[in-house]
């Protein structure tokens, strides 16, 4: 049985969280050959604060490119 973390900057939408651990479940599932029933997958949200990107935090990026 695969367990899947997806960390994750916070700011996406539950729509796009949602699409996003459907396709992990699926593309897992099909990838080993197994039933996506027995595929567990999740998301760890990280604060927009805390997480850098090129000396940037997530946060600065966010709100530069609105």
């Amino acid at each position: 049985m695969p367990f899947i973390q997806v960390n994750l900057g916070a700011g996406r939408t539950a729509a796009q969280k949602d699409a996003l651990i459907r396709a992990v479940s699926s593309a897992a599932a099909e990838a080993i050959s197994v039933p996506e029933a027995s595929v567990r997958v999740w998301i760890v949200e990280v604060p927009a604060t805390e997480v850098l990107v090129g000396g940037q935090t997530l946060a600065e990026r966010q709100v530069r490119s609105s």
